[in-house]
């Protein structure tokens, strides 16, 4: 599990990004594989995630997973919901209640402020943070009170850039988006590669978020010991498992 050097200075606040290790789940989905939408055994999956429960100190009928559709929607809530709530990302001021993410290249992100006492769970992989899921995220924030100089960001382990080429109407799209995005595409061997982890925290710093961290593990590489969807298409494995990231008020 790796932790924030940021979070970890604050008592009040639980968490952890979750790597592979620490489970029951065999096969390609070993070990730590806490997503209910692979094809890995559903008890299995519910045992991994009662394990990182356990870990994180929250009743697993208190830990939040969302349908993650890769979308700029945000729920704020306030009680465990009685249906999963569709979207990327949870915002709450509540103690006891876990928000969880999961992830298999795509960047998990926390947001915490600690003069309101709000945390935020992100999943912002390329599609959602073109669509903004960042910008909304800090605008639901702003209306529970938030100031932007007091956040706290960590953007947890991604594919890192040059491990993620992408096509020429990728490129186009952020460009006619914007061409400042330029400078989030690296080009090698005629070959395009994107920064999904600098691009979160531009978003961040244009809205005046300047405490930012980046925990630095590429999903892709097998020796982080992340489950990565990218490294399992190249290697032909018709499934993967998810990588969990909890954030909690205690």
């Amino acid at each position: 599990m790796l932790k924030s050097k940021e979070l970890v200075k604050f008592k009040n606040i639980k968490h952890g990004f979750f790597d592979r290790q620490g489970g029951v789940s065999k096969g390609n989905y070993k070990s730590l594989n806490c997503g209910p939408g692979s094809k890995d055994r559903i008890k299995d999956v519910r045992k991994n995630i009662e394990k990182v429960c356990k870990k994180i100190g929250c009743n697993k009928n208190n830990l939040i997973l969302l349908d993650q559709i890769h979308s700029n929607i945000v729920h704020i809530v306030n009680k465990t919901p009685t249906k999963k709530l569709k979207g990327d990302s949870l915002i709450t001021s509540k103690k006891g209640i876990a928000l969880g993410i999961l992830t298999a290249d795509c960047a998990p992100v926390f947001v915490y402020d600690p003069v309101n006492h709000l945390i935020s769970a992100i999943h912002a992989g390329w599609k959602g943070a073109y669509k903004k899921i960042i910008t909304n995220t800090l605008k639901k924030l702003a209306s529970e009170g938030s100031n932007f100089n007091d956040l706290i960001a960590i953007i947890g382990p991604c594919i890192d850039i040059k491990n993620y080429e992408v096509k020429n109407d990728f490129f186009n799209k952020f460009i006619k988006q914007k061409k400042y995005n330029k400078k989030f595409f690296n080009a090698k061997n005629n070959k395009l590669y994107f920064s999904l982890n600098n691009y979160i925290r531009d978003e961040f710093l244009k809205l005046g978020v300047k405490n930012i961290e980046i925990i630095k593990k590429d999903t892709y590489l097998f020796s982080n010991n992340l489950f990565s969807a990218r490294r399992s298409i190249k290697n032909k494995l018709q499934d993967y498992g998810r990588n969990i990231s909890v954030i909690m008020i205690k």
